[in-house]
């Protein structure tokens, strides 16, 4: 069963594999739920107004900087739909004093992480109003476990970083929004990291919770700061793709809180 026909990409760089998992899914009576978060939102930019334009009517998760976060942003997302406002950190600034770059590392001060947090609340809500969305996206996507209990204490109801089968397990009143799929490449030239890799994360995800017969939304993840054309051209696909498919949806970051 194909529900996208007259796509002729389809068959290629393994658009077709991606097809007949979400046939599955479709064939089951099921629907995956996908959802989209773009980091370190500062300013109005034409990277910006290019993401907007990519994202249309695909709900989108913007994860704004609170301390470097200008009023010309606000301005910017005005009469942007669907989009809700993530609080990135404090200032996305690298207190790790060894290791890999953490704003949050274990040894922090409880009492000022707990400011940190409480003054990136603040300013989000100042800005963005109601556009904002009480989950919490640590830079560089890490977050020592003994800080969780401020985030709670913050009245911040979900934690954000890139899914890990390993990670932490969250005090009570905290849940996890993970994303899953980077489509940066970090260790190479920050460009795209390929449509085969893309789909074969994003597929990987797909059967294993159809197998499973879990749910839980499929996080992907953008940097719309450095977004290349392969990139928006994979996000443009993807979106034409998944909005033709009955088994599968893109939700709003909001709607996981429940």
């Amino acid at each position: 069963m194909n529900h996208v026909l007259g796509l002729a990409a389809e068959t290629a760089d393994g658009w077709s594999d991606l097809v007949d998992e979400l046939d599955r899914w479709a064939e089951a009576g099921s629907t995956a739920a996908l959802w989209w978060r773009d980091d370190d939102a500062v300013t109005a930019t034409q990277q910006l107004d290019q993401l907007l334009q990519l994202a249309g009517a695909v709900p989108l998760a913007l994860a704004a900087i609170p301390a470097l976060a200008l009023p010309e942003l606000a301005a910017a997302l005005s009469g942007a739909a669907g989009v809700a406002v993530l609080q990135h950190g404090w200032q996305h600034a690298n207190r790790a004093e060894g290791g890999k770059k953490s704003e949050y590392p274990e040894g922090r001060s409880a009492t000022v992480v707990g400011v940190e947090i409480a003054a990136g609340r603040a300013r989000l809500r100042a800005l963005f109003g109601r556009c904002v969305v009480p989950i919490f996206v640590p830079p560089w996507n890490r977050f020592a476990p003994e800080h969780l209990p401020r985030l709670v204490e913050n009245g911040i109801a979900a934690l954000s970083t890139m899914a890990h089968p390993s990670g932490p397990a969250l005090p009570a009143g905290l849940a996890a929004i993970d994303v899953h799929v980077d489509l940066v490449n970090w260790r190479g030239d920050r460009g795209f990291v390929g449509t085969r890799p893309a789909l074969d994360r994003l597929i990987s995800q797909l059967q294993a919770r159809r197998q499973a017969g879990a749910g839980g939304p499929i996080g992907i993840l953008t940097h719309h700061r450095i977004i290349d054309g392969a990139t928006a051209s994979f996000l443009e696909r993807l979106i034409t793709l998944t909005g033709a498919h009955s088994g599968c949806r893109w939700a709003a970051a909001a709607e996981f809180l429940a």
